[in-house]
């Protein structure tokens, strides 16, 4: 029983010193396991070849279960890895292949505890390129965005579950610019019209009690003039320059509070 004993201690001992372990260049060689500093529970587990992973890493949540929560695939020779992530009841969340850290080709998304897709995107270079496509649960289509280098460019269509398009209008740097239709589930027109630089522009038509109405957007979006100010010999205004928002500031305590 001694000797059973000190054998399992021995092949332990030998086993925990067969992983971790760097080369000569001081890189990580072989199987590596790590942990979560806190609890020492187990976080990943994967190999290295001379500091580059290889093979398939599996990532754990910090709890008792130790739930798999992503997987990376090195198998690929393009220096890519494939992840896929899963939510707490080991279902996929989403998937996709990962290429010098940054998106690549296909990605999906799935609704939750479903295996139907949510959100299909696809990524070059990181950015967004090509067309989004979302779907309801039923996997009807749901919207088609055409992005270009991270910005909407192109056509984008939104779609009730019954096939019906809501939506039909062109994008340009991520801005409406060009024609624009509405209709609502019943496919009746809401309003058409143009749109520039993000702004309706021209005569549109808008439905007012069942009927299309024509409306001037180009007097609807008027800038009034300011009201003239009195002489400075009836009144003595001091007049200061507004105080300037700093937008970076701004930006960062909105990521603060998003939590980014």
């Amino acid at each position: 029983m001694k000797y059973i004993f000190a054998s399992l201690l021995l092949s332990i001992s030998l086993f925990a010193q067969d992983i971790n372990k760097l080369d000569v260049n001081g890189k990580k060689h072989g199987v590596w396991k790590g942990v979560y500093l806190e609890s020492k529970r187990p976080r990943y587990d994967g190999a290295f070849e001379h500091g580059k992973e290889k093979g398939i890493f599996k990532f754990f949540d910090d709890t008792k279960l130790g739930t798999i929560i992503a997987t990376r695939d090195f198998s690929s020779n393009d220096n890519s890895c494939f992840t896929v992530f899963y939510n707490q009841n080991k279902n996929k969340v989403s998937e996709g292949k990962v290429l010098n850290k940054q998106f690549e080709g296909e990605w999906k998304y799935y609704h939750e505890d479903l295996p139907s897709i949510m959100t299909s995107e696809q990524y070059l270079n990181g950015k967004l390129n090509g067309v989004r496509k979302v779907f309801y649960k039923s996997e009807e289509i749901a919207e088609e965005t055409t992005y270009k280098e991270g910005l909407k460019n192109g056509i984008y269509k939104s779609y009730a579950e019954n096939g019906f398009i809501l939506e039909e209008s062109i994008f340009k740097n991520d801005l409406n610019d060009g024609p624009a239709t509405y209709r609502n589930p019943k496919n009746e027109i809401t309003s058409q019209g143009i749109y520039k630089a993000g702004k309706k522009v021209g005569i549109w038509k808008m439905l007012v009690k069942g009927k299309l109405k024509d409306v001037n957007m180009n007097y609807q979006n008027k800038n009034f003039k300011r009201p003239k100010m009195p002489k400075q010999s009836d009144v003595k205004v001091e007049v200061k320059d507004e105080e300037k928002i700093n937008t970076d500031d701004l930006e960062q305590e909105i990521k603060k509070k998003m939590g980014r």
